[in-house]
C-alpha cells in the first residue's frame, strides 16, 4: 500500500503518520478485522522527499482457506482524504499446492507463444514440465522448468516463448499441436485445479495452433 502526498512541507515520515492510513482485513470468519502496525507482518517504509510516498508492506500468514478482503482508508496530515471511496481488494486463499491448466499466449500465434498459469500453496513447484505434441501423440518439444523461467505462487506468464519449434530447433509445420503439464513438488504430483478454462481441455489436454 503507498500513500502520495504533494505538499512538500508535510513529509510523512513519523511514526505518528502511520494513523492517517487504516486498514481492514475481512476473513472467512472475522468481518473487517483491523491491521494494526504494531503487528509483525505489517512494515512501514517512511517518505523522503522530493517523492512524498509513505508505504506499507503487509505479509499475513493466512491459514484458513476460503475469500478474503482488504479494506484500506488513508488521509494526509490536513486530513485530507485520498479518495471518494475506499480502496477494495478482494482474493481467495487456497493453502493446498494445485496448478491450474496452462494457457498458451497467443493462441493461434505465428512468432512465438508463452504459457499462463496459476499456482497455489506456499511453494512453487521443483519440477514443471510441458510436453507439445502432435495430434497422433508424437512428443515434438517438452520445455523444462529451468527453460520457463522463475515460478512464483499466484499467476505465471512465462518468461520462455515458444518459436514453434521442434525439440532439434526445427520448424514445425502450420497446424494444430495438443499439449499438456506435468507439476511436482517434492516428488508429489501437483493437483491440477478447475477453472473456467478446464472446459477447453480433454483428459488435461490442450490445443494450440500454429499458423505461420
Amino acid at each position: 500500500v503507498s500513500l502520495d502526498d504533494e505538499n512538500q512541507y508535510f513529509v510523512l515520515n513519523e511514526e505518528d503518520d502511520t494513523a492517517s492510513v487504516k486498514m481492514f482485513l475481512s476473513t472467512p470468519e472475522i468481518s473487517q478485522r483491523p491491521v494494526y502496525f504494531t503487528n509483525l507482518d505489517v512494515n512501514w517504509i517512511p517518505a523522503n522527499l522530493p517523492a512524498n510516498k509513505f508505504k506499507i508492506e503487509y505479509r499475513p500468514r493466512l491459514e484458513i482457506d476460503g475469500k478474503y478482503e482488504l479494506l484500506v482508508q488513508a488521509s494526509d496530515k490536513s486530513g485530507n482524504s485520498s479518495g471518494n471511496a475506499d480502496y477494495r481488494i478482494e482474493f481467495e486463499i487456497l493453502n493446498k499446492p494445485t496448478i491450474t491448466e496452462v494457457l498458451n499466449y497467443p493462441n493461434p500465434f505465428s512468432t512465438s507463444t508463452r504459457f499462463v498459469f496459476t499456482l497455489t500453496g506456499s511453494t512453487p513447484p521443483d519440477d514443471v514440465m510441458i510436453q507439445i505434441m502432435t495430434i497422433s501423440g508424437r512428443v515434438v518439444k517438452e520445455i523444462s522448468s529451468a527453460e520457463l523461467g522463475p515460478l512464483n505462487i499466484g499467476r505465471n506468464l512465462s518468461e520462455y516463448r515458444w518459436d514453434g519449434t521442434d525439440q532439434f530447433g526445427d520448424r514445425l509445420a502450420n497446424g494444430v499441436y495438443l499439449y499438456r503439464v506435468k507439476a511436482r513438488l517434492n516428488g508429489l504430483d501437483v493437483e491440477l485445479r478447475e477453472t473456467k478454462a478446464s472446459q477447453y481441455f480433454q483428459k488435461g489436454y490442450g490445443k494450440m495452433y500454429l499458423l505461420r
